[in-house]
């Protein structure tokens, strides 16, 4: 354990949410996009190499959280080794250097080498990143106030890693014909560089309040197979199936929409992408922002499980009646859900991203409870493993309903400036509204109906605490009223 975080440590820190979230969101929500209509990939296959490049998480996620929790591992050193090659493949993952291959097959094994890199690194950053507040305090609160000051943060990060490469057009236009294919690379150094300095902010601010485990001299579980075990052993807790169910389902979701944001503005709302991505992205932003620190005092009134019941619940109706009003509404000329959509996805968002973590954390001591073993890394790497899978399969649903709905970018130029060709086929356009809409719906639903089961509200974590810190003095302790963690 630390010392005691100050304000300006817990601010320092809470910037390190930039590095991952500036990357996260350029990636999620352009990246399908760039790869169908920059490098020239068919949209069903643009989405496959998304999602192995993702899955690939299944075995850097296990290995990276295996190390970071062994004795003598400084987490920040192994954040801090990570930065720069993330950033460097970040920018080369978004050149067009397979644009002019003739070839599908290599197009597909070059861009998912790259991608598969990207997530090795980013993996390297964010496990430690967040796993490291698990080992700095366990106050319900504080940890509640740790993450929702990064989440508020990252509004900042979504609207950078959305809004910069909106200037994709007008970047094409500086760099000319002959560079303009590799506009999107321009905005991912851009990127980078936020990315890289702000993540070295993040690595000095812990500098004396995060101290590396000691090394003991009993300490096991340090093969990968040891590591398979440890997952095993969480997925046998029962509050953990339930969070990681709710991660799942909610993670397709909100990638489904993020990932579609450039057809649904050109083609569901219809209005030009220059203008109406940039209303989408600050639309989402600004409720973002409004609604992390609502829902931060409605889990300080009640609990975090309770308040994202009902934000969530707010962001699956918003989107069940955005289908029935229609994402092409307008009022007074005005192209309404531009506005409307984007803020309600940004509801969503800012509840998930404010307790996703923290709410991760309880599981730690609910395992050291049961096993006497405090597992931060492991315990960070599995929910983490299931979000980028969640996403990964929302990407990959989202561009297999476009080929399924007959969306075909074929008649596109890949490598040109211009993103896409306005669809009029209502047919296809219609689909594109129900993947930013009612299929998204149904995934949050069943993430809901998870949240329901999860049982770790404020009222258990207290009383598995009081047990904890009984067990951890050698005291006589009591599992009443903890049947149902355990």
């Amino acid at each position: 354990m630390a010392n005691a975080l100050t304000k300006k440590k817990k601010i320092g820190y809470a910037f390190g949410i930039f590095t991952e979230s500036l990357i996260y969101n350029m990636f999620y929500t352009y990246y399908l996009t760039f790869l169908i209509e920059i490098v020239g990939i068919a949209p069903m296959y643009s989405s496959i190499v998304i999602f192995i490049s993702i899955a690939w998480d299944a075995v850097t996620d296990p290995i990276i959280g295996n190390y970071t929790d062994r004795g003598g591992v400084d987490k920040r050193k192994v954040m801090k080794v990570s930065i720069l090659p993330l950033a460097i493949i970040f920018i080369v993952a978004w050149t067009s250097i397979g644009a002019g291959l003739t070839s599908q097959t290599a197009k597909i094994l070059l861009y998912t080498v790259i991608s598969m890199a990207i997530w090795v690194f980013y993996t390297m950053y964010t496990i430690p990143y967040y796993a490291v507040v698990a080992e700095l305090t366990e106050d319900y609160d504080e940890r509640t106030q740790i993450r929702s000051t990064a989440s508020l943060l990252n509004a900042g990060a979504v609207g950078l890693g959305n809004v910069l490469p909106a200037l994709v057009p007008t970047v094409a236009i500086l760099l000319g014909e002959r560079f303009a294919s590799n506009s999107y690379a321009v905005i991912a150094a851009i990127i980078s560089i936020l990315a890289v300095a702000l993540g070295f902010v993040c690595v000095k601010s812990l500098g004396g309040v995060y101290t590396p485990k000691p090394v003991s001299a009993n300490a096991g579980g340090n093969t990968l197979k040891d590591t398979m075990r440890s997952f095993g052993q969480i997925l046998k807790m029962k509050p953990a199936k339930f969070f990681l169910i709710f991660v799942f389902f909610f993670l397709t979701a909100s990638s489904m929409i993020q990932s579609n944001l450039t057809y649904m503005v050109v083609d569901c709302i219809g209005m030009d992408y220059d203008t109406g991505i940039v209303y989408v992205i600050i639309s989402m932003v600004v409720s973002m922002a409004i609604v992390v620190p609502i829902v931060e005092k409605v889990a300080e009134k009640t609990d975090r499980r309770t308040a994202s019941i009902i934000f969530l619940t707010i962001t699956m109706a918003g989107e069940i009646i955005s289908k029935l009003v229609g994402l092409d509404a307008e009022i007074g000329g005005f192209k309404i859900m531009s506005i409307v959509s984007a803020a309600i996805l940004g509801i969503g968002i800012g509840t998930f991203w404010t307790f996703f973590y923290s709410m991760g954390y309880d599981l730690v001591e609910l395992d050291e409870f049961k096993t006497g073993e405090r597992r931060e890394s492991i315990i960070t790497a599995l929910p983490q493993l299931i979000q980028k899978f969640g996403s990964a399969f929302g990407i990959l649903l989202a561009g297999q309903l476009l080929s399924a709905y007959g969306y075909d970018s074929s008649k596109d130029t890949a490598g040109k400036e211009s993103l896409i060709t306005v669809v009029t086929d209502p047919h296809i356009v219609g689909g594109m509204e129900n993947i930013s809409t009612v299929i998204p719906a149904a995934f949050l639903a069943v993430s809901i109906l998870a949240l329901i089961f999860y049982p770790m509200t404020r009222k258990n974590v207290g009383k598995l605490m009081n047990a904890l810190n009984k067990k951890r003095a050698g005291e006589e302790y009591s599992t009443e009223g903890l049947e149902k963690l355990l």
